[in-house]
């Protein structure tokens, strides 16, 4: 028997950091809200991830998802580009890992072709499956729409994964055994 679950999506970059919170309830989707969280980036890298970690944080405390997926890095041609979005990427593994949650990844072919039915559909495309699937919402932008497509394929895909998984922070371990 399945349960509903609430997943939050993560769109990681460093400029802006999509987000999307679902709940599943078997093939029944319903949004519950997406965003975008952004850097300044006049600022030094180190104080824009701490202000996307702290805002994604603040996301994660508001709408209480039991479990995350983040999008998996692609490669650029330009190498500090991919190091950057990497550190990004960092960042939105670690906040809802720190926060208790199991935190699946999905490479972007196969988010498109959950949410879309073809691996290589461009931005637009995923827009409009994601409004579609979730009618009548307003999506926060392009970074929240693939967010909410990350955690569409997470409702999808996710369940075999979560089935016989039990996963928390490693102080969270040391705290329940206490």
């Amino acid at each position: 028997m399945r349960r509903s679950v609430r997943v939050i999506g993560i769109d990681p970059g460093l400029r802006s950091t999509g987000w999307g919170v679902i709940e599943s309830d078997g093939n029944r989707l319903i949004h519950v809200a997406n965003g975008a969280l952004r850097s300044n980036a006049t600022k030094d890298l180190a104080f824009r991830l701490a202000e996307l970690f702290e805002g994604l944080n603040e996301v994660l405390a508001a709408h209480s998802p039991q479990e995350a997926a983040v999008e998996c890095t692609f490669v650029n041609k330009n190498a500090e580009s991919t190091l950057k979005l990497g550190q990004a990427r960092a960042m939105a593994l670690l906040a809802p890992a720190r926060a208790g949650l199991s935190v699946d990844e999905y490479a972007p072919n196969l988010v498109k072709k959950a949410v879309v039915g073809a691996g290589h559909a461009d931005k637009e495309q995923v827009r409009h499956m994601v409004d579609v699937l979730l009618p009548g919402i307003g999506i926060a932008g392009a970074d929240a729409a693939d967010a909410l497509a990350i955690a569409i394929c997470h409702a999808h895909h996710g369940f075999a994964a979560r089935r016989d998984r039990i996963t928390s922070y490693p102080s969270q371990k040391k705290q329940a055994a206490q």
